[in-house]
């Protein structure tokens, strides 16, 4: 049964009655433990300040004691070494005082080796504090992150299959599942490594239920209302999430506990098993036409309507797009036009992805209080959808594209510039650049879709979303690169999201273009001239009669607007 007769057979229901409601909420909802799970990493892998440890069994002054770690040319007291503790003891056994009749700074220096002292001022501990992940093992922070991000690739691939196979709801449960159980099990880890097993299994549990609760609203949801779901819904969800992370970790400081506050939501959705229903979509495509049947007779019912005697036709007719000829990944490349787009749309997501998580993760680097940061960081996403949703709706596709990238790079070029002391206009210049970065991610992923012909668009949706995990799982190490450089990390994402930017307007335009059907139906890369291909809205109302296609993901949905 194709897509347009589906819905034609399920207006009875209307767009907006109590069981639409009580779905799109519910599944909404699930999405917000996603936003505080995959970026509480923000404040259980942090770095303090921290210095050295001298142990209360060295017998030496209090003088001697306090310097006894050097002063780096930025005026900072060293995080890595300490001066020879034999050498000090000596001295101090002498008599002498320090820069009095010592230079200090010509004492030879030695590594931390009875481990550190951290400033408990802000955190009460964190895995960096716990397991010593800093100096030569710093490597290890930015490296928990992206193994988080890995699992989120490796669950991104798997995700689809299993909900094609076994259903969008038992996926969407078993997922959710995996992500809670698996959080709450870290909050034990007794190693670094246990901790980083268990996390590369949340992010592909964390994506696993992300996606199947976004396809599983797209697939029970009328037009009207799955536009409103895909394109503002589920993302301002995961940022009440993320904007729910600060305010937890801001009274609770230890990262065990903080994890098992934030584990604990997760089974309050439980209940939501009995409430949600599986997708009709879903199971007439396994021919279990009473069940899809029954779920909709009961959303009648809560609706208050009478369903009609017969919702679908005791044999359903072939499809005809199963005789049509298959598609793979080979064809994203195999001619000019199509190879270019996808080159340049790869381009684009894997800088978006590396400005997007590179940005969140910062917020605790940031000069103030850093919960405030992240706070702040979160806010901004929910004007950022609502925005990103308008242009999409009036403006050309690849104007907004080219706009809020640039945008979002230039301001970030700018912090480089600042003086030290202008720290509040540096975090407002960042804020202003994460609104810029996720305004561009909202507004890639329907262009994304409009741009791809119906044959190729799943396809070429997942070819694109590998090259983001790619830039997020990167993303952790332009944060890293701010340890020798303050600037650093702005100077590579400001420069990255201008050029892409300027490479967006290389796209094709998609603006008032019907949704290609197949790979000749495509726009041509024309340059920076907004021209369109031959294949016009009276082409493809004609052929309307010819194709349909019950698979048209999140674009076919969002060009309607």
């Amino acid at each position: 049964m194709s897509s347009s007769d589906y819905d034609h057979r399920t207006a009875f229901l209307g767009d907006w009655g109590t069981f639409q409601k009580t779905v799109f909420f519910l599944l909404c909802s699930s999405i917000i433990p996603n936003g505080f799970t995959g970026l509480s990493i923000v404040f259980i892998g942090d770095t303090p300040p921290h210095h050295c440890h001298i142990p209360a069994g060295v017998n030496i002054t209090a003088e001697w004691k306090n310097v006894s770690i050097p002063i780096e040319a930025n005026g900072r007291a060293s995080e890595c070494s300490r001066y020879k503790l034999d050498v000090l003891k000596s001295h101090s056994d002498r008599g002498l005082v320090p820069w009095v009749d010592v230079n200090v700074s010509a004492i030879e220096q030695e590594r931390c080796v009875d481990g550190w002292e951290y400033d408990r001022e802000t955190y009460v501990s964190t895995i960096v504090t716990e397991w010593d992940l800093v100096c030569s093992d710093d490597w290890k922070a930015p490296l928990t992150s992206s193994l988080f991000f890995c699992g989120v690739l490796i669950g991104s691939f798997i995700s689809g299959q299993l909900s094609d196979r076994f259903g969008r709801k038992i996926v969407l449960f078993l997922t959710m599942g995996v992500q809670t159980i698996f959080t709450l099990i870290q909050v034990f880890s007794p190693s670094w490594v246990v901790f980083c097993s268990l996390f590369f299994v949340v992010g592909m549990g964390q994506i696993s239920n992300y996606v199947a609760a976004f396809v599983l609203g797209m697939e029970i949801l009328s037009l009207p209302v799955r536009i409103i779901y895909s394109t503002v819904g589920v993302c301002i969800f995961f940022s009440f999430g993320y904007m729910v992370l600060p305010l937890v970790a801001y009274f609770i400081r230890g990262w065990r506990m903080l994890l098992l506050a934030l584990t604990l939501p997760g089974f309050l959705y439980i209940p939501l098993w009995w409430i949600v229903p599986e997708s009709p979509r879903w199971l007439l495509s396994q021919g279990r036409v009473d069940e899809a049947e029954a779920i909709l007779r009961d959303a009648a019912r809560r609706n208050g309507i009478k369903a009609p005697e017969e919702i679908f036709p005791p044999s359903q007719p072939r499809d005809k797009a199963g005789t049509m000829q298959p598609h793979n990944l080979c064809d994203l490349v195999r001619s000019s036009n199509i190879r270019t787009i996808t080159i340049l749309l790869c381009l684009v997501w894997m800088t978006l992805s590396i400005g997007y998580f590179a940005l969140s993760l910062n917020t605790s680097n940031l000069y103030g209080n850093p919960y405030l940061n992240c706070f702040f960081s979160a806010a901004v996403e929910v004007p950022a959808y609502i925005i990103s949703w308008l242009m999409f709706r009036y403006l050309p596709r690849r104007l907004c594209l080219f706009f809020t990238l640039s945008l979002g790079g230039t301001v970030l070029l700018f912090i480089h510039l600042l003086p030290q002391h202008m720290n509040y206009v540096a975090i407002s210049l960042e804020m202003l650049g994460k609104f810029g970065v996720t305004t561009a991610f909202a507004i890639v992923y329907a262009f994304t879709a409009e741009l791809y012909p119906t044959v190729l668009r799943n396809t070429a949706m997942g070819a694109c979303s590998m090259a983001s995990r790619i830039g997020s799982i990167s993303a952790p190490y332009f944060i890293y690169f701010g340890g020798y450089h303050r600037a650093l990390p702005y100077i590579l994402i400001g420069t990255l999201s201008v050029l892409s930017g300027l490479l967006s307007l290389l796209l094709p335009e998609s603006l008032d273009m019907p949704l290609p059907e197949t790979i000749s139906h495509m726009q041509t890369i024309t340059g920076c001239k907004m021209r369109r291909s031959s294949y016009s809205l009276t082409t493809a109302r004609a052929e309307e009669e010819h194709m349909s296609n019950p698979n048209d993901g999140l674009g076919a949905e969002i060009s309607k607007l």
